[in-house]
């Protein structure tokens, strides 16, 4: 009797259905892929099939409506849905109460448009009773420019409404410009970013900034888009040659290391960086190695290491936020960071913050000439011969989570990683900067008024 009710229960489990009214059960109802570049692959997507029926459901064929012309990719339970198999798979068999799981990538052909163009198609369950099934599958195609290996040698100049993707990066030889012009939009593939040898201009503005950031166009996870992630693409390096860089309302974020500067002789300017963000680094913000530079109205924040470090040379920082809230790691660096031999650093009318008790750090040596005016920092309050090198300076309670730190800022969503560094009504850098020797405008272009205010904004 035993071996007769195994055997039934067996003949079951195996029984398939040819009835209309038994249908396979889906996870979503369309898989939805973002923004993504043509011939660029999009990051993987999946979705589970599932028979809730008492019986087996068998799908003579699952296969794409538009076989390849829509650009989408599907596996289904193992099965790659190639040219080979005519862009389907056939005999699939989903037992009762059991599910298969399907995944689904874009590679978008050119769109021959202007902006993002929509692209749908649709995955087709064929049963063998005779049902159909759909399931859509959408996503967005945007078209751009396609570099790889870049050199420079002469004067060059960028300027395009149409995104711009560069693999493998772009190097400036030595002698030779490169220009960037304003409202141009450069994404940098993992490994690409910017070789300077030669010198380096991005002319943005205020409404029309330059943007350089990483080519990943999609999400990470529903709510974070790749956009917000440090470290997808490579940043500048400024060579030992390379000098008159100058840097103009350019928004650079989520690289490894933002900017680099290699050591070079200090009685020449090697960069001037002006109105611009530098945000959200795996690596260091930006890097001073013994060398002659100025940092205006800029917003340097979240970086694994310092925000800003300046190992020797002669550096001045005006007008500037710099704001140590990286985000991935509790082992982040210093808000700034400096080093002897310093022949000089002057800092003024910054606001220098971060989540630590103590956000500066500073290496003395033989030579160690610096000053700080006008600054609100995130420090034990100095006493004693060092202070005469502080003037004016508010060292920042960290016990004061009213006013000081991230309640400097009017947004600053941890959950979301959104973060707007721009003052809040309760920061005390409000109207604290020396009019004197504040910058006449701030990042966004903004006239400073006769009481300015501490940090690279002026609050409205």
């Amino acid at each position: 009797m035993v071996a007769i009710l195994l055997l039934a229960a067996c003949e079951d489990k195996d029984a398939f259905t040819t009835s209309q009214s038994d249908l396979l059960s889906f996870s979503v109802d369309t898989v939805r892929i973002d923004t993504v570049f043509s011939n660029i692959p999009s990051s993987t997507r999946s979705f589970w099939v599932f028979n809730h029926s008492s019986a087996g459901i068998r799908c003579s064929s699952i296969r794409l409506e538009k076989g390849n012309q829509s650009g989408f990719r599907v596996n289904v339970d193992g099965t790659y849905l190639s040219s080979a198999s005519g862009y389907q798979s056939q005999d699939v068999e989903i037992r009762a109460g059991d599910s298969i799981r399907v995944y689904v990538e874009l590679t978008a052909p050119r769109q021959h448009a202007n902006g993002p163009q929509k692209l749908e198609e649709n995955l087709l369950f064929n049963l063998e009773s005779g049902a159909v099934q759909k399931l859509c599958l959408s996503g967005w195609a945007w078209d751009a420019a396609l570099w790889r290996d870049v050199v420079v040698t002469e004067d060059s100049l960028i300027s395009s409404a149409t995104p711009i993707v560069v693999q493998g990066g772009i190097v400036i030889n030595k002698g030779a410009t490169l220009t960037i012009a304003s409202g141009t939009t450069l994404y940098f593939a993992n490994a690409a970013g910017i070789q300077v040898n030669g010198t380096l201009k991005t002319e943005g503005t205020a409404a029309r900034p330059v943007i350089l950031r990483g080519d990943r166009i999609d999400r990470m996870f529903d709510y974070l888009p790749y956009d917000r992630v440090s470290g997808q693409w490579r940043g500048i390096r400024f060579g030992a040659d390379s000098k008159g860089n100058e840097l103009k309302y350019t928004d650079l974020h989520g690289a490894f290391d933002g900017i680099v500067a290699d050591s070079s002789q200090v009685d020449l300017e090697k960069l001037h960086v002006f109105a611009s963000t530098i945000h959200n680094c795996q690596g260091v913000g930006v890097q001073l190695n013994h060398c002659k530079a100025r940092i205006e109205n800029t917003q340097i924040s979240n970086t694994l290491k310092s925000c800003l470090e300046v190992n020797g040379g002669d550096v001045a920082v005006n007008g500037c936020t710099l704001a140590q809230f990286y985000p991935f790691d509790t082992n982040r660096g210093a808000a700034i960071k400096f080093r002897a031999p310093l022949q000089n650093l002057l800092c003024q009318n910054s606001l220098i913050t971060g989540y630590a008790d103590d956000v500066l750090l500073g290496e003395p040596g033989e030579v160690f000439n610096y000053q700080f005016e006008n600054c609100i920092i995130r420090t034990p309050e100095i006493t004693g011969e060092e202070s005469m090198r502080f003037s004016n300076v508010l060292f920042e309670d960290p016990k004061d989570t009213v006013a000081t730190g991230k309640k400097h800022f009017t947004r600053f969503d941890i959950e979301n990683l959104v973060y707007d560094f721009q003052l809040d009504a309760v920061s005390p850098a409000i109207g604290k900067g020396n009019a004197a020797t504040s910058l006449p405008t701030d990042r966004n272009g903004r006239i400073r008024d006769d009481k300015p205010d501490i940090g690279a904004f002026e609050r409205e």
